[in-house]
């Protein structure tokens, strides 16, 4: 019983019988697509708008052009021409389709062409060259909400056409930059991501017109009702190219994830360092090729590797070393930063060698000044015997005008007092064999 009744919840909760506006749904498609008069410079408007948002790296900005961009009516027109197999709605989507994507690339291909600025880096741009499986499930998802929100009847309240903008209005874009840079890279890689997610949103809408039961077109208008093997063979020229490009997505994903974490947590092949990958997809072989500095690897090392490798998911022969990264020595780990180092080191050495030199100076001077002052106390008491000891040194002096000197104070003790002219032609020898403009001569008796 419980769980009848929760089944019976569950199908109240998600059924969307009594919310559906199929006729609204329809009227509002078939008027949607047609691309003339102020739709056209809406489109323009909206697609120079993320021009510039892409330009200048501004995910504000893009969005802002999402809001008002017109791009998905031919789209959802397609995959619901196809789901009532409406011959007439299928080739109006078409045909307004090529109008849609000529004016968006055209208005971007005019931006970029006249616009001054260039950046180095222009990352919005370059995400759109390589479609991923987050790409896949935006145009997907952004599909269903678009269906889904036009055939209810409440509308309004969900902003369906930003989601498909958001997988349509960058790509288109991205080609238009392609185009001025004369860059097939851009234009071939964004140009399929645009594709991509068409064949995803047209996809979405197809199968959710099937699941609703939108009602064919009449049988009586033959002209315009598809037959089951044109929607057949239309609907196979849809998903398989989808199912293809889902396969490889999901592969590349998949390919990068395990490389990242077998760089993440095997960065070291013995002692060399493993700085930087880069992968490269095929649709058959998928390899990456890993950038390594250090000593070249052992085969015993190599193999390690290779195991570590095989563990996470990539197999030996999807490794590929650079011939210039395998490198022997540390010449290639000096960056600029550890020349930096080195030249700071021999700096300080410098201002080491500079200080050590001036220390020894003035302990060689230090050394030679007592051997002089040794030498001249011996000197002075041969002169005078009267004299019993001598002390020599340097001394400042400061005036009445606070200015300071130095200058040499000899301090003599005499048995016998010396006479002033004693003294005097004692101070004059001192000034000529100490190299001295003036010596002072200090006399005092031996102490008792």
């Amino acid at each position: 019983m419980e769980t009848r009744s929760f089944k019976k919840r569950f199908r109240r909760l998600v059924n969307m019988s009594d919310d559906l506006d199929r006729d609204g749904a329809s009227e509002s498609i078939r008027n949607g697509i047609h691309f003339r008069g102020a739709n056209v410079f809406i489109l323009a408007c909206a697609i120079i708008i993320a021009s510039v948002g892409l330009n200048v790296n501004s995910i504000p900005v893009i969005i802002g052009a999402m809001l008002i961009s017109p791009v998905m009516a031919p789209i959802l027109g397609f995959g619901f021409g196809l789901g009532i197999r409406d011959n007439k709605l299928v080739r109006n989507s078409l045909k307004n389709f090529l109008i849609m994507v000529s004016i968006s690339i055209g208005a971007s291909f005019l931006y970029f062409l006249l616009s001054p600025l260039h950046l180095e880096n222009p990352t919005e741009l370059l995400a759109r060259t390589n479609p991923t499986l987050y790409d896949v499930l935006i145009a997907l998802f952004g599909g269903f909400a678009g269906i889904l929100e036009l055939s209810r009847k409440k509308k309004g309240t969900v902003l369906s056409g930003v989601a498909i903008a958001t997988a349509l209005m960058p790509p288109l874009c991205t080609v238009g930059y392609g185009l001025s840079l004369f860059n097939a890279r851009y234009i071939f890689g964004a140009l399929y991501l645009f594709i991509i997610n068409s064949i995803f949103i047209s996809l979405a809408t197809f199968i959710t017109v099937k699941y609703l039961k939108y009602p064919v077109v009449s049988v009586g208008d033959s002209k315009s009702r598809l037959s089951k093997r044109s929607v057949t063979i239309l609907l196979l020229l849809v998903v398989i190219p989808s199912v293809f490009s889902a396969v490889r997505i999901v592969r590349e994903s998949n390919f990068s994830r395990h490389v990242e974490q077998l760089v993440s947590t095997h960065n070291t092949i013995g002692r060399s360092y493993i700085y930087d990958h880069k992968n490269h997809f095929t649709f058959r072989h998928s390899t990456v090729e890993l950038f390594v500095a250090g000593p070249t690897p052992t085969d015993l090392e190599l193999e390690s590797f290779y195991n570590a490798a095989e563990a996470e998911g990539i197999k030996r022969s999807q490794i590929v070393f650079s011939d210039n990264n395998l490198v022997t020595g540390i010449a290639a780990l000096e960056t600029d930063m550890v020349k930096d180092m080195y030249k700071a080191s021999e700096q300080r050495q410098v201002v080491l060698s500079d200080s050590i030199k001036k220390l020894d100076d003035s302990l060689a001077f230090y050394r030679g000044h007592g051997a002089l002052c040794d030498a001249v106390a011996r000197e002075v008491v041969v002169q005078y015997p009267s004299i019993t000891r001598v002390v020599l040194g340097k001394a400042r002096t400061l005036t009445a005008g606070s200015k300071s000197d130095t200058q040499f104070v000899v301090l003599v003790e005499t048995a016998v007092p010396l006479s002033q002219a004693e003294l005097d032609r004692l101070e004059s020898w001192l000034c000529v064999r100490l190299d001295q403009k003036q010596v002072s001569v200090i006399q005092s008796s031996p102490t008792k």
